[in-house]
């Protein structure tokens, strides 16, 4: 899936270049603002087009599903369009399927056009690494890797923010509606920038049963863990058919990718070390932490009282550190054991997943924020290293078929992340209501004291059981939350020896920072 470039192009210079980045980077912006703007606005959204908002993950998941699906064919349309065509093309069809989502009348309507979305989105992020490198000579990959990085990572800290505010303050269609403005000015000046730039084009067999099979499993998982919690699991024959589905289309997929001439993923390139503890490292580790990026939003506005401002606010300084960071951890990757600064970046992830399981119901706004700015540093130290690793060794014409398949399992992960994070949640919210309602008879002292109290400001005994049923509702939901970021905290921990478990990287990195930078984020 290598993209054929016959000759790189020369690297642009002064004002072409500066214009070219700030074109590219927008195009970046728009589409990793898009994973995480409509988190804080899951409420409104459920709320408006009358679901609940646990069947609002799916404006989440379906994204990233369609999103992961796309990006392992980037090798091949590219080839097969050009790079700067399949750019542009996308970044305007990414428009059409933003307006699509505003105007979008229910939620069956919103979830197929956030579906197309996600998929047209999927070569965005590939082809602005590639055309940002080519812009760059090879002793500047490493600054532009760091000022790729600080792109991503304010992206999903700004998404819950404008989310918010877009959502109290104007109409949730908003957050799709203001990629338009971005998307034409980002689409029209890298035209104007790269139109000449463009790669060789070559016509390549598409691997139809592949894509087909791939489609099939990855639909079906995550169809089973987004309807699961509201079937009872399997002891509803729909979960269970959709689980069968999924197994046998996995082993098809794997068996038929593994003897097919042009596969749709290279799955041979998991033989390699380095390649196989990189990708899961970096799934695994992006899965947990995107779970708990959707999570903390939903328990903050539904039982905490919090608007999608102020849940928004409460995510907004993830970025400060990692913007500070991002830039330090790119020039010195080829200095330092990438495996060290991953290590470092999973201990931070456990530290915060740690404060947070300690988190009550009388947590005031800055106990809520800390764990979220020092968030920061651990995502500073998250991406770059674990990309360097997993690319490390790998010839150049096998780096982009390797970064299309490290982003599908990355981007697969975060949505497996979101559906498996609120089933849990909601699993171990049921268990906690009824240890707590136990708790709540005419026998016990507290109880009773507390249904006089409420009785002597003029409750009926059922509002004031009521009343106590959504104090025992708050506190189930927060200690089902703590288990989550407990579980979370302990599994980041457990990457660690996976990370070591990677070769070492030669003392001097080469080409590390280039190859990382094919693959980042």
């Amino acid at each position: 899936m290598a993209s054929n470039l016959p000759l790189q192009p020369q690297p642009l210079e002064g004002a072409a270049r500066v214009w070219g980045t700030i074109a590219l980077s927008a195009a970046t912006f728009m589409n990793v603002l898009d994973t995480s703007i409509a988190n804080v606005s899951l409420p409104a959204i459920a709320g408006d087009l009358g679901v609940s908002p646990n069947q609002g993950t799916w404006v989440i998941t379906s994204f990233a599903v369609a999103n992961a699906i796309a990006v392992p064919l980037t090798g091949w349309l590219s080839q097969r369009f050009g790079q700067v065509r399949l750019f542009v093309g996308s970044v305007i069809l990414f428009v059409i399927a933003s307006w699509l989502c505003g105007l979008a009348p229910n939620m069956a309507t919103l979830i197929a056009f956030r579906a197309l979305q996600g998929f047209v989105a999927g070569p965005m992020i590939p082809l602005s690494q590639s055309l940002l490198l080519s812009s760059y000579p090879r002793a500047l990959a490493g600054l532009a890797m760091g000022m790729w990085a600080i792109t991503t990572l304010v992206a999903p800290v700004m998404g819950p923010l404008l989310g918010g505010w877009i959502t109290d303050h104007v109409n949730w269609p908003w957050i799709f509606y203001i990629n338009i403005p971005v998307g034409v000015i980002a689409a029209l000046s890298s035209w104007a920038i790269y139109r000449k730039r463009e790669s060789a084009i070559r016509k390549l067999p598409i691997d139809k049963v592949g894509l087909g099979l791939l489609v099939l499993w990855i639909g079906a998982l995550q169809i089973m863990l987004d309807i699961g919690k509201e079937h009872d699991w399997f002891a509803s024959g729909l979960v269970v058919g959709l689980g069968v589905v999924a197994a046998v289309g996995f082993a098809l997929f794997i068996a038929w990718e593994l003897t097919d001439e042009h596969p749709v993923v290279d799955l041979r390139l998991f033989a390699m070390r380095n390649f196989w503890a990189g990708t899961l490292a970096t799934a695994i580790g992006y899965g947990l932490f995107f779970g708990n990026l959707v999570l903390l939003p939903l328990w903050l506005q539904q039982y905490m009282g919090y608007t999608a401002t102020d849940a928004g606010m409460i995510l907004a300084p993830v970025g400060l550190f990692a913007i500070i960071l991002s830039p330090i951890v790119g020039k010195t990757i080829t200095k330092v054991d990438p495996r060290k600064f991953a290590t470092f970046a999973f201990l931070v992830f456990a530290l915060v997943l740690w404060m947070r399981s300690h988190f009550s119901t009388q947590a005031d706004f800055t106990t809520l924020m800390i764990p979220t700015l020092v968030q920061g540093i651990a995502m500073a130290f998250f991406f770059i290293p674990l990309v360097t690793i997993t690319l490390s060794g790998l010839s150049p014409d096998r780096i982009p078929a390797a970064s299309g398949l490290s982003n599908f399992a990355r981007i697969t992960a975060g949505a497996f992340g979101t559906s498996i994070a609120t089933t849990l949640w909601e699993s171990r919210a049921a268990l906690h209501h009824s240890q707590l309602a136990e708790a709540v008879n005419p026998g016990r002292p507290a109880a009773q004291a507390a249904l006089s109290g409420l009785a002597a400001s003029g409750l009926t005994p059922e509002q004031a059981l009521g009343q106590i049923n959504r104090l025992v509702d708050q506190q189930a939901f927060m200690l089902a939350a703590n288990d989550i970021f407990y579980i979370s905290a302990l599994l980041f921990l457990t990457l660690i020896p996976l990370v070591w478990l990677s070769h070492p990287l030669p003392a001097q990195g080469g080409g590390g920072g280039r190859e990382a930078a094919a693959g980042a984020h």
